[in-house]
């Protein structure tokens, strides 16, 4: 069963994205989709104040590149978090299970050596279909979703460590 169990006591709400500044680095294997991801990326940050100037976008083969550059990324000084945007569809291999479990491996270690949020917008899913549903800007938007993951993240860890990342290398 899936679904969100809050009970009314998580705080609600857009967060403000006033001064974060965000990379996103983005794959081009499915750029029909993660095209349609990043337009979301964009609509959000705009939505939460994110100025266009503290936006830098990376493009990266496929998403078994991506953290690499996620790394790289989180490394720069003017950097306060990272969306990783991909989109792996299952074929008829296990190629499907090597690329997206390394690249969610791979950004989860980004994140925690550097102490900057790098946010899983990577899309692991059946088939086409269920790639252009949830890149959906305006339905189910997980570009949107990521935007807002990483605005949310950098405003708690600034509260949490009174102003920066976890900690930088």
């Amino acid at each position: 069963m899936a679904g969100n169990f809050s009970g009314g006591r998580a705080p609600q709400g857009t967060p403000d994205g006033t001064g974060v500044r965000v990379a996103v680095v983005c794959a081009r294997f499915n750029d029909l989709i993660t095209g349609r991801m990043l337009d979301g990326v964009s609509h959000a940050l705009s939505a939460m104040g994110v100025a266009d100037d503290d936006v830098a976008v990376e493009w990266v083969p496929g998403a078994y590149e991506l953290p690499l550059a996620a790394r790289a990324l989180a490394d720069r000084d003017d950097v306060d978090a990272v969306i990783a945007l991909g989109c792996v569809i299952r074929g008829d291999t296990p190629h499907f299970d090597y690329v997206a479990g390394g690249a969610a491996d791979g950004l989860l270690r980004a994140s925690m050596d550097t102490g900057v949020p790098v946010v899983f917008g990577v899309l692991t899913t059946e088939n086409l279909d269920q790639a252009m549903e949830r890149s959906d800007v305006g339905g189910a938007d997980k570009g949107a979703e990521a935007a807002e993951t990483a605005v949310e993240m950098v405003r708690l860890l600034q509260r949490v460590t009174g102003g920066g990342p976890l900690s930088r290398n």
